[in-house]
């Protein structure tokens, strides 16, 4: 995947129309706002320039385009994920809290949901994040390669698991959706689907998330095949 990021030279800083000096943390916060806007993503650079009081092109000062605007609003997110985060002497149950970590964060901002599932940041909380996962994995004694691949497999897995539970449906869909599975169910013919029919009252958990169930599985699977703790 490309990597798109916002540039990292050094700005001269002017004041806005209302005397209001640009950092491009301000413009992140705006930005978020937009975004997370009541009624739909509202985001666009003639708004973003209301919203700080800024002529819209005083913002490409800051950020090269739109697009490496919201990559530096996705590494944003991920420091959210990271506050507060200090892995103990436990990998798996670290590897657990940092995935549950990443779940919450994306439901809390679902419009940036796709976007962080799919693009790299190369920034500086992307980094740091992928610094402690494989760290912790190759504390767990895998080696180089072995760690990078698993903590890839693993972090790819909860942000697409992620998406799809902050995947913003129209009102009512969810709740139709469910109720013509369950109409479904309720009417199975045995003859016809004799599986579904032995299984017929455990099947509305298929509506609910796989993400507690699959973050076990991937970390059950990673501790038998860890090799144990490295050497110091």
């Amino acid at each position: 995947m490309a990597t798109t990021r916002a540039s990292s030279g050094r700005v001269r800083r002017r004041p806005t129309r209302s005397g209001v000096v640009l950092e491009p943390e301000m413009i992140i916060d705006a930005a978020l706002r937009l975004i997370e806007a009541p009624g739909g993503n509202a985001l666009t650079v003639r708004r973003l320039g209301v919203e700080l009081g800024a002529d819209p092109s005083a913002i490409y000062r800051y950020f090269r385009d739109l697009d490496a605007l919201l990559i530096a609003i996705a590494d944003r997110l991920i420091s959210e994920t990271l506050a507060g985060f200090e892995p103990g002497p436990d990998w798996k149950a670290a590897l657990r809290e940092m995935g549950r970590g990443v779940h919450d964060s994306m439901l809390r901002h679902p419009r940036l949901a796709q976007l962080r599932a799919i693009r790299f940041t190369a920034g500086p909380n992307e980094l740091r994040a992928d610094d402690i996962g494989i760290g912790l994995l190759l504390s767990a004694g895998f080696s180089a390669p072995d760690a990078v691949r698993h903590f890839r497999d693993f972090i790819d897995a909860v942000l697409s698991l992620a998406a799809m539970d902050a995947a913003e449906l129209a009102p009512g869909q969810e709740e139709a959706d469910k109720e013509a599975l369950a109409r479904a169910y309720a009417t199975l013919s045995p003859e016809d689907y004799p599986n579904l029919a032995a299984v017929r009252d455990h099947l509305p958990q298929i509506t609910a998330s796989p993400f507690p169930g699959v973050l076990e599985k991937l970390i059950s699977a990673l501790a038998l095949a860890a090799p144990g703790p490295s050497a110091p």
